[in-house]
């Protein structure tokens, strides 16, 4: 395997959800914004050094300013928290949005943060652009479950959780990673036995997945509003591949992209990885930083501007970003001076044509 190159600098910091639990966050790269929702076996500090998924990390970085953070219960997030629950990872999902000022932009959510993901579009509609669903399901394992043996065998890998995840022996942890990627190099097996044992306490990921099993989201799916890309490797041993048919038959105008592949982390090496990034960059709107006039702004004068592009006036946009409106005033001043521009409507003009508040084309 070609060595990995340098990580990319990231910015990493805390914030703090309404129940008191401390969220680790980070963003990297440059460009327009993209989120990814929290998934599990996530780890801030150890991510751009996997073997598994640092190919898709860089990528993103390399176009966008990815932001991402760790669950609570994972991670540098805090581990030793009352509440594991739906409900908490939606919550906490919106203090990261709030925490980085963001007024809108698009979603990732892969494997169970595609079911986080689609609830947050759903009651956060005006907040995101598009949607990318990867490996995800809206039915958990006892949901979907049509027998007692299948919700039996559900609980039994909880108990396999519970017994042996933090043991330095992986034989119990080397069944789930090859649930995850049945492909992977010996290397890359090793290293996500270890992921699995340093980001999350055996307690916690045992809390984690009964709360995956019940996952329950199917009446959401209706309801998101916003362009949706949908993904998902036709050989998956983690999650069904009906599952993600499942997102894409009910959300309104999402696309379906089947990957051929048996992963359900799609490697670097293989034509899938290919697919994946042609497919995924080609529905997401292209980054602003294309425009070098652009380049200067910083991250809330970016917010400023899509608004702006979107006809706001200063009140609303004091409103939206939960600034004072002599604050806006103040950045909008700066923006007048690094676009060049003397008055609103040249900005507005100048920001549309570099893509801020950029309409989806039919059929996306």
């Amino acid at each position: 395997m070609a060595p990995r190159p340098a990580p990319p600098r990231q910015h990493i910091r805390l914030c703090t959800a309404s129940d008191g639990a401390r969220i680790a966050y980070a963003a990297c790269g440059s460009g327009a914004p993209l989120i990814k929702a929290a998934n599990w076996l996530s780890h801030l500090e150890l991510d751009f050094m996997s073997p598994v998924w640092s190919h898709l990390m860089l990528e993103l970085c390399s176009r966008y300013t990815l932001i991402r953070y760790d669950q609570r219960g994972c991670g540098l997030s805090d581990r030793d928290v009352a509440d594991i629950s739906f409900d908490a990872w939606l919550r906490d999902l919106e203090t990261v949005v709030d925490a980085c000022g963001i007024a809108r932009f698009p979603l990732l959510g892969i494997s169970q943060g595609a079911s986080i993901a689609v609830a947050y579009a759903v009651k956060h509609p005006e907040r995101v652009s598009h949607l990318v669903l990867h490996g995800g399901y809206a039915r958990g394992r006892l949901i979907r479950a049509r027998s007692a043996a299948e919700c039996e065998e559900a609980e039994m890998l909880v108990r396999l959780a519970e017994l042996g995840w933090g043991k330095h022996n992986p034989a119990f942890r080397q069944f789930f990673t090859t649930q995850f990627i049945p492909g992977g190099t010996p290397e890359q097996h090793h290293w996500f036995n270890e992921l699995e044992r340093l980001t999350t306490t055996p307690v916690n990921a045992a809390r984690i997945m009964r709360v995956f099993n019940r996952i329950d989201v199917v009446d959401l799916l209706p309801l998101v509003q916003c362009p949706t890309l949908v993904l998902h490797s036709s050989g998956d041993a983690r999650v069904p591949f009906e599952e993600s048919r499942l997102l894409a038959g009910n959300i309104p105008g999402a696309r379906f992209v089947p990957l051929e592949s048996d992963n359900h982390l799609v490697l670097e090496g293989e034509p899938a990885w290919t697919r994946w990034r042609e497919e995924v960059h080609g529905f997401l709107p292209a980054s602003v930083t294309a425009d070098p006039a652009f380049a200067t702004l910083t991250p809330r004068e970016r917010d400023i501007v899509e608004l702006l592009a979107g006809g706001r006036d200063n009140a609303q946009i004091a409103a939206r970003l939960a600034l004072s409106e002599k604050t806006v005033r103040n950045h909008i001043t700066s923006i007048f001076s690094k676009l060049e521009v003397e008055n609103r409507a040249q900005a507005i003009v100048l920001a549309r044509r570099a893509g801020f508040d950029a309409q989806p084309s039919a059929g996306r």
